[in-house]
């Protein structure tokens, strides 16, 4: 989204007091985002930036997209958190590289993703697009890790609104449902839309979304190790071990920053 597309949701949101829908609102925060981030030098030449999946995201990478075009940015190393990511890396031009690459040696810069819910402590439901493990090992890698969102993703308590995506090997899907049943979580396969049969993440394995039937017991912290402590778990969309700073656009067409400059 350029300034001018920024510039006319400001004036459509000021002139005739539209709220701003959600689509508007991603691409307003996307813009917003990595916009600050350029002017305050934490995103600069030469970085590793981990990028996100999802439709918060894409519009981000396009955003970084127009600054290499610019020169405001150049000479970074993308790594890309799905292949979705990475297709879009691809039709803007931006250098793709993997975590493991003698480049990037395994440590980001900064990551930048959307989330499916965020709390308010800055708390994070994340894998809604399946890609939570490439995504937590970007974040979890990352000197700083940056989250955008519009303000539907904003809640009291996680797992509000959002299911809670725990990636699992195939063979242990039955043995973690009955365990997270005993938790007294809901828990089913995701099923996929446009095939029979399961989602297949990037790694082969397969997506067991949870929800609670009443408030949880544990904090998220606590869940998020718990989880990744059962046989057959790979990675859940959990993400409490950083510290995050976030980006909410409202509909109002204001983004509020909801935790410290770096």
């Amino acid at each position: 989204m350029s300034a001018l597309v920024e510039k006319a949701i400001h004036e459509r949101n000021t002139t005739t007091n539209t709220p701003l829908d959600v689509t508007a609102q991603k691409l307003l925060v996307a813009q917003r985002s990595v916009d600050t981030l350029v002017q305050e030098g934490v995103l600069h030449a030469h970085m590793s930036i981990g990028l996100g999946t999802g439709s918060t995201a894409m519009p981000a990478v396009k955003r970084i997209a127009d600054h290499l075009a610019r020169g405001t940015l150049s000479d970074i190393a993308a790594v890309p958190t799905s292949f979705q990511t990475a297709l879009i890396c691809e039709r803007y031009n931006i250098p793709l590289f993997s975590l493991s690459s003698k480049r990037v040696g395994g440590k980001l810069d900064v990551t930048i993703d959307g989330a499916d819910e965020i709390d308010t402590q800055n708390f994070v439901i994340k894998g809604g697009g399946a890609a939570l493990l490439q995504e937590k090992i970007a974040a979890y890698n990352s000197a700083h890790f940056v989250i955008i969102v519009d303000e539907t993703k904003v809640v009291e308590t996680l797992g509000t609104r959002a299911a809670l995506p725990i990636e699992v090997v195939p063979e242990a899907r039955m043995s973690v449902m009955r365990t997270l049943q005993d938790w007294g979580l809901s828990v089913h396969i995701r099923e996929a839309v446009r095939k029979k049969g399961p989602v297949v993440t990037d790694h082969g394995n397969f997506i067991l979304d949870a929800r609670w039937q009443s408030l949880p017991t544990r904090t998220p912290q606590d869940m998020e190790r718990a989880l990744n402590a059962l046989p057959g778990v790979i990675e859940n969309g959990l993400f409490t071990e950083r510290t995050v700073r976030v980006f909410v656009a409202h509909a109002d067409g204001s983004v509020e920053e909801r935790s410290a400059s770096f």
